[in-house]
């Protein structure tokens, strides 16, 4: 790939999401989103103030981020924190909290929007979490000189970065100051790539941000009462085929247990289908709260976001889902935070804590919807004690956690040191 095929690339994208605004309510926010940018991030920022810049392309990044964004918000409070999002779900996930001073939509990526983006927010360190690759962004970070981090990053040998092609791409991983990754593999394909100056085994931040939410987990009312006196089955981040086949399993779920479905898309057809599919002993939780008469159903289905971490809480075993579906398994850690036995389906394979889990018998793997009712229904009525699992489990999460201090050594001792 050249620059001006990437140009072309970028520009068709950004039409065909304009297009496709004019149907889909998230495209729309997208457009909507980055109108008037240049405005809006002059408006926002404060003359003279020092800057932390951190891009996540969605929610799932910006979760991945969160422990080094918290760690950077306690180690430099003088600074201020600018995030970025590429996807509305991501910004609008974020909602009010308040660990950034400023949250931008990230305008496109073109020379000029770069150019002037950075030169408004005048990073003193900039970190892209995990899946970032803009060229512009650090094409005009790298010229400048800026630090510039990637962390929690994992790489396979058929990306483009390692093919004979893919020059291109491997001048993206050549801006990075430190590319900070998840696994041994990792380090050794960029090393080879002739990036071992830059690459560090850092780890998977995830496992700290699980960590720290299992260990302050807020119940939840309404579904501590649904729950009450039952064996619970979470079925986390599902898609229409892994609904099916819970479909097929809640109509043989033995007395005693409990569904709980948190789909991956809640838009307004896709819950309307779920409520039909579970129509005889289904509720929503959007029903639940105002309806306590709800409690007697066997399956609460989820209709809003960012509940899932939460409700594992509850959970005596786990099924994650994407796994069916060529996209993957989505994220194995929540539920391995609690300790409890999690089963997916069988494309996990880009995702290294599903893999060393699936290595370690920590996780089930399942071969498509109908061994999946099987397997589910085997383990709901086995009489197993999981004290030895959760012991496993609990060694696997300690040996993985600390990231967030290995990234901010370096930040602090090479990087960033003089700030206080």
């Amino acid at each position: 790939m050249t620059v001006l095929i990437y140009n072309i690339a970028v520009a068709l994208y950004t039409l065909g999401i304009k297009i496709y605004a004019l149907f889909n309510a998230k495209a729309a926010k997208w457009i909507e989103g980055r109108k008037g940018w240049q405005d809006v991030v002059r408006h926002s920022l404060v003359p003279g103030e020092q800057r932390i810049w951190v891009h996540c392309s969605s929610l799932g990044e910006f979760e991945q981020g969160k422990p080094v964004l918290e760690a950077l918000r306690t180690r430099y409070p003088k600074h201020s924190i600018v995030l970025t999002f590429f996807s509305p779900s991501g910004y609008e996930a974020y909602g009010k909290q308040t660990i950034a001073d400023h949250v931008f939509y990230l305008p496109a990526d073109t020379k000029a929007n770069a150019q002037k983006f950075i030169t408004l927010v005048d990073p003193q360190l900039t970190i892209f979490v995990k899946y970032e690759f803009w060229y512009h962004y650090l094409h005009a970070l790298a010229q400048q000189r800026r630090v510039t981090l990637l962390i929690s990053a994992t790489f396979r040998p058929g990306q483009a970065f390692f093919k004979w092609y893919g020059g291109f791409f491997r001048k993206m991983l050549g801006c990075f100051t430190r590319i900070f990754v998840q696994d041994a593999p990792s380090v050794t394909l960029l090393a080879k790539a002739g990036f071992a100056d830059r690459v560090i085994l850092g780890g998977d931040t995830r496992y700290d941000r699980v960590a720290a939410i299992a260990a302050s987990v807020q119940p939840v009312d309404a579904v501590t009462v649904f729950a009450d006196g039952c064996k619970i089955l979470v079925a986390g981040s599902t898609w229409p085929s892994d609904e099916a086949a819970l479909q097929k399993f809640s109509r043989l779920m033995p007395k005693g247990w409990k569904l709980i479905i948190v789909p991956h898309e809640i838009h307004e057809a896709h819950i309307s289908k779920l409520k039909d599919q579970f129509i005889n002993d289904g509720i929503l939780f959007s029903a639940l709260k105002a309806d306590a008469t709800g409690i007697d159903k066997r399956v609460l289905i989820v209709d809003n976001m960012g509940m899932l971490a939460r409700l594992y809480a509850y959970a005596t075993l786990a099924y994650v889902g994407g796994g069916l579906d060529k996209g993957g398994v989505h994220n194995v850690l929540e539920p391995a935070a609690y300790g409890i036995p999690i089963v997916i389906g069988p494309v996990f394979q880009k995702y290294v804590e599903a893999c060393e889990m699936v290595e370690a018998a920590l996780a089930v793997v399942v071969t498509d919807g109908a061994t999946l009712v099987d397997t589910l229904l085997k383990m709901v009525t086995a009489d197993t004690d999981t004290t030895e699992f959760k012991e496993r489990m609990h060694e696997f999460m300690q040996r993985h956690m600390g990231s967030t201090d290995r990234i901010m050594i370096s930040v602090v001792q090479d990087l960033l040191p003089d700030s206080i």
